[in-house]
């Protein structure tokens, strides 16, 4: 087998849940508990089993909660490192303030802190790996959301139907994605925005410039409402 080169992974953390109160007032939400354990446990362990040996982690709501939850700063051995955010970031924002934290000239993989999911992510870094390009997003052919639009050539045309150009089919983003260390000099120290207005400025400057891997094996879920939240804590516990 070649050589892990993906060693770090950044969870996001640090959003507010807002539309899982009252379950998020005193703690963030990839800490709520599916099956007696953390969400953003889930994550870690996926990650592990692709062989992950360092997490970053952004936090910015009851940040302390992660202090609580990880008193060692560790999982299953391996270091958890603690971005904290004063003010939030979002997820471009987030992913510029942890660029000092970065070893060597390696790329990383980006892992929304609130999703269980089981995909192979080798299928993720082979797509990343024979693009060549600055991004890779993991796509599915079905979900709830569908809004990344791929053209006729399989490449991302828009997302969130933010340019306007509705391609021929579209995909659910999954909150996994690879980033080379050159993708972080479009980003802006403190700017608060999200990834993907950044992902779109990239399409309009050279179409086919975000790569992507339709990955649909494995089970993905997304938490993000009280109801979501009780039915994975069911699918997960076999309840």
């Amino acid at each position: 087998m070649e050589p892990q080169l993906i060693k770090t992974a950044f969870i996001l953390g640090a959003g507010l849940g807002t539309r899982l109160r009252p379950l998020t007032d005193t703690r963030p939400k990839p800490l709520l508990l599916v099956g007696n354990r953390p969400i953003i446990t889930y994550a870690m362990d996926h990650l592990l089993s692709f062989g992950i040996e360092r997490f970053i982690v952004n936090t910015h709501h009851c940040a302390q909660a992660y202090q609580q939850a990880f008193p060692d700063g560790r999982w299953r051995g391996f270091p958890i490192q603690f971005s904290r955010e004063p003010i939030l970031l979002e997820t471009a924002g987030g992913l510029k303030n942890i660029e000092g934290l970065l070893h060597d000239k390696e790329p990383i993989i980006v892992y929304n802190g609130d999703i269980i999911t089981n995909i192979p992510l080798r299928d993720l870094f082979n797509a990343h790996k024979a693009s060549g390009k600055e991004v890779t997003l993991a796509l599915r052919s079905q979900g709830p959301v569908m809004n990344v639009n791929l053209d006729k050539q399989g490449e991302i045309c828009d997302m969130r139907r933010l340019i306007g150009n509705p391609g021929v089919k579209s995909f659910l983003f999954t909150g996994i994605y690879i980033v080379e260390r050159r993708f972080f000099k479009r980003l802006v120290p403190g700017r608060i925005e999200s990834v993907v207005p950044v992902f779109v400025r990239m399409v309009e400057e050279q179409p086919g410039a975000v790569a992507n891997a339709i990955i649909d094996k494995g089970y993905w879920y997304d938490i993000g409402t009280i109801e979501e939240y009780r039915l994975v804590n069911s699918i997960m516990t076999g309840n």
